[in-house]
């Protein structure tokens, strides 16, 4: 039985989820990351694909103090998932994917201010997510590990 359930996880962590027929949702992007400089700690966590749907949540700080909290979702559509993100709640901004030649994940709204585009990628075992201007600029980025919950 755990052989088994070995070999499903290993099978869903190589194969991205599909929601029916639609586009490919980012199921490497799935499970809680952080990335802690000193006494600054920035995390994100999202679930798994279901229903053509990952939920997720990001928060930053300095200690015991919250800086800046979001929400996020990512869907399935006709079109390519889509991300949406409600800084500290408020609101629900999409952004469309856009082609990624270098096998992560991009979305893209040149109608916001700011970020324009996200995007996220893997290097072995590290997250790499980047926000930006649509052309690149202004970039801020952040490199995560798997966060292993303490006892």
């Amino acid at each position: 039985m755990r052989r088994l359930m070995a070999v499903s996880l290993a099978l869903m962590a190589a194969n991205p989820v599909r929601a029916g027929s639609g586009p490919e949702l980012p199921v490497w992007l799935a499970g809680c990351w952080q990335q802690a400089d000193g006494d600054s700690w920035t995390e994100e966590c999202w679930t798994l694909p279901h229903g053509g749907l990952m939920v997720g949540s990001g928060h930053s700080g300095t200690g015991a103090k919250v800086a800046s909290f979001e929400f996020m979702r990512i869907e399935a559509s006709d079109k390519g998932p889509v991300f949406y993100g409600a800084p500290r709640g408020n609101g629900w901004t999409p952004f469309p994917s856009a082609p990624d030649a270098e096998g992560g994940v991009t979305f893209l709204n040149v109608e916001h201010d700011y970020p324009q585009r996200i995007r996220y990628w893997r290097e072995g075992e590290l997250l790499h997510a980047e926000i930006s201007l649509a052309d690149g600029t202004q970039a801020e980025g952040w490199t995560y590990r798997r966060s292993v919950p303490s006892n």
